[in-house]
């Protein structure tokens, strides 16, 4: 993928999520169908990328084995490889399912452990592939027990400089690499808060910045409300890493970001310097 692709707007990633243990359940697609629906409807409301998930991995979750993650991905990901013209990424850290999707022709692996598995940068550099490098604090099981950091912007962005040297250093391209603070990952409200505010410290690391706040428990914390209903915070939180440099959103809620995102970009358009 070129430069070109981040040089402009920012980008949509749409999530599809095949896990009946997600916890937002209308972006779950229990079948190929389904997927490749949801994926039409994700793109025609402006979604330029896609992310395809088979595991949850939110707080307390158990991971599920490795075949059983590629059982259910694969006859999707064939899918949508096939039919869908946007780019395609597989949000999954097991070294054996993001071999078996990149053979099957996907753009990016989602990796929440930051390829902190020395199998997963190898395999990932033998294709034309990018990764999303992801910080997280601990396992989906354990990440929200008592999270501590010393300074948790700071923190972040030694470990994602890193895992950046390490994935160009095994050959994965510089221009291939996205980089995620791991919003809800192992952090506490004010961390995530800290994250967001100061996101221009990690944009710094000159690779394109992915931000996933989309209806995540922080904002349900900060307005007592529950998933269904954090549209309007997950929105409020995106503006702001937008302008603090974030690159891609990846978002449940496609057509609400991309209007809320064209209204920042024309402002933008007026700033003067």
């Amino acid at each position: 993928m070129s430069d070109d692709f981040f040089s402009g707007p920012t980008r949509i990633m749409g999530i599809i999520n095949l896990s009946s243990n997600s916890f937002f359940r209308s972006s779950y697609s229990a079948n190929e169908k389904q997927a490749l629906k949801t994926a039409e409807r994700l793109i025609e409301d402006g979604a330029d990328m896609l992310d395809i998930g088979a595991e949850s991995t939110h707080p307390g979750s158990e991971p599920i084995p490795d075949e059983q993650e590629w059982k259910l991905l694969e006859p999707v990901v064939k899918t949508l490889v096939r039919e869908i013209p946007v780019p395609i990424s597989v949000d999954t850290y097991k070294p054996y399912v993001a071999r078996r999707v990149l053979d099957l022709g996907v753009h990016w692996i989602n990796d929440i452990y930051g390829m902190r598995f020395p199998e997963m940068v190898e395999i990932v550099s033998r294709y034309p592939a990018g990764v999303i490098i992801m910080h997280m604090q601990g396992t989906p099981k354990t990440m929200q027990v008592d999270p501590q950091y010393v300074d948790c912007v700071e923190d972040v962005y030694d470990f994602l400089d890193r895992r950046i040297t390490e994935a160009e250093f095994a050959g994965i391209p510089a221009d291939q690499i996205m980089i995620d603070p791991g919003i809800g990952f192992g952090k506490t409200v004010r961390h995530n808060l800290e994250l967001v505010s100061n996101l221009d410290r990690l944009a710094s690391l000159e690779k394109p910045v992915l931000l996933g706040v989309s209806r995540k428990a922080f904002i349900g914390k900060i307005l007592d409300l529950p998933t269904d209903e954090r549209m309007e915070g997950s929105l409020a939180a995106a503006v702001v890493g937008v302008l603090k440099g974030a690159r891609v959103l990846r978002v449940h809620d496609v057509l609400e970001t991309a209007r809320a995102i064209k209204i920042v970009e024309e402002l933008r358009k007026y700033r003067k310097e």
